[in-house]
């Protein structure tokens, strides 16, 4: 069993024990920790500390759970020019999957009577959940090798948003060294027919409104003020990137004993950055991120047109979108040192600091928009990146799963909880009986918890808390 000592407040962590290099980190309270004999996430967050070349230590953020190879929220950096290695497990199936946040000029208390029919236009405009629909219907490869390798860019070149919009996008929309060469057949196949979709489970497309403000001078930047409608979008890189992973896992399970590296879980199949199943693997997944920036770039213009069809106010300006599920080589201060990392995030969000050359200049001096949704029914923040944080400037990316689907099912019938959330104003359309169930709020951790723990863990400041109103599940 792992061994957690509490380091202060809101930080445990786990010695390093055998093969471990480093140690592991755990942001949380006590009651945010996983059940030690239930829970195999603490166990994960140690064999991540195993992988050569990692440095500093595992990370856990507050939502951590058990997931492939890392626990869902877990971070990790390897020296690239020290034998780091990258792991597709560190990055995880749905690659680039992250949140979009548009704001409406608009208080939700005109949108509430046209509220019902928003609704149905949203759920006619976004295609989601297994079936293969799709906001954009490609006409020939060329478009696929297009969104490959320009993501929001080329879909914005392509008609589907609006220049501005890059600007307030990370990478400003689309990774620079993707190869869509690097993809098989099969991705290919997967991803040519879901471009502008939600994935199921807990993805989403949710109308928000601010409820509460905690930091003026930000939120009044960021464009945030009380009662403004929002529209948060939630979802990755569908069935392209989690072929990607699984074509990646099987290919560095083979490679590993040719660079003799040796991992406690075969799910942290990985190899050297700089090898050509490395190499091969970070051009793949730099194409898919570009697939899901894409991706959502094209569910706010449905949005967009939605609005504009269901209440004649179509105006909905970006604020951030940023994933959640990427590594990335980076540059950090490391022992005294600016060092080269491959830094895995994985159900971890970028949080860069106010000064940070990455964000754009309007951004810059206030660091950058984290965005953190919530369960159905509970709400979402926007936080802000901060100075100095711990973890190669990351934070929570959610609540983060507290019961199994299978075990949610057991807790809640989908009708009351459909009850319960029109009680609360809440309109909710298009999830299936089944998977609105296992997106119950008791599936979930508290998410005022996770945050304020992140907050006093040093990660992120609080700007807004949002309030649901709608939304549109697969």
């Amino acid at each position: 069993m792992v061994h957690l000592v509490e380091e202060e407040p809101y930080r445990w962590r786990i010695e390093p024990e055998g093969a471990m290099r480093v140690p592991g980190v755990v942001f949380a309270t006590r009651d945010l920790l996983p059940d030690l004999s239930e829970d195999q996430a603490l166990g994960q967050v140690a064999a991540v500390a195993t992988l050569p070349g990692i440095v500093e230590a595992a990370y856990a953020m507050p939502d951590m759970h058990w997931g492939y190879g890392f626990p869902i929220g877990g971070v990790a950096a390897t020296d690239v020019d020290d034998g780091g290695v990258v792991s597709p497990g560190g990055v995880g199936f749905d690659i680039s999957c992250g949140v979009r946040l548009l704001l409406a000029d608009l208080h939700v208390d005109r949108l509430r009577p046209r509220l019902s029919p928003l609704m149905d236009a949203l759920d006619a405009a976004i295609p989601r959940g297994m079936s293969k629909g799709a906001v954009w219907t490609l006409r020939n490869r060329d478009e696929l090798e297009g969104i490959l390798a320009g993501g929001a860019r080329y879909a914005v070149e392509q008609g589907h948003g609006e220049p501005g919009d890059l600007d307030r996008c990370e990478d400003r929309g689309a990774v620079a060294d993707a190869d869509p060469a690097a993809i098989g057949a099969r991705a290919r196949e997967r991803g040519a027919r879901q471009v502008g979709s939600l994935g199921s489970g807990n993805h989403f497309l949710e109308v928000e409104a601010v409820a509460e403000i905690y930091d003026e001078a930000i939120a009044q930047a960021y464009g945030l003020w009380p009662g403004r409608v929002c529209v948060m979008i939630h979802t990755g890189s569908r069935g392209l990137g989690h072929q990607i992973c699984t074509d990646a896992v099987r290919t560095m399970q083979a490679a590993m004993t040719r660079y003799g590296i040796s991992v406690p879980d075969k799910q942290l199949a990985c190899a050297p950055v700089t090898s050509p199943e490395g190499r091969a693997y970070l051009a793949a997944m730099a194409a898919a991120a570009n697939y899901g920036r894409a991706n959502r770039q094209l569910l706010g213009q449905a949005a967009r047109r939605a609005f504009d069809r269901a209440i004649g106010h179509g105006e909905l300006s970006l604020l951030y979108d940023v994933s959640h599920n990427l590594a990335k080589l980076e540059t950090h201060q490391v022992g005294g040192r600016a060092r080269r990392l491959c830094v895995h995030r994985k159900g971890a969000t970028l949080a860069l600091p106010p000064g940070h050359e990455d964000l754009p200049p309007d951004l810059r001096p206030l660091g950058q928009p984290v965005l953190v949704p919530g369960s159905m029914g509970v709400g979402s923040y926007v936080l802000a990146g901060v100075p100095d944080a711990p973890a190669f400037a990351s934070a929570c990316h959610g609540a983060g799963r507290r019961l199994s689907r299978h075990q949610a099912l057991k807790t809640t019938k989908a009708a009351e909880l459909r009850a319960e959330l029109a009680h609360a104003g809440i309109a909710v359309r298009g999830a299936s009986a089944r998977g609105l169930a296992e997106e119950t709020p008791e599936a979930y951790k508290d998410l005022d918890a996770v945050v304020e723990a992140c907050v006093l863990a040093g990660l992120a400041r609080k700007v807004a808390k949002l309030a649901p109103v709608g939304v549109v599940k697969g």
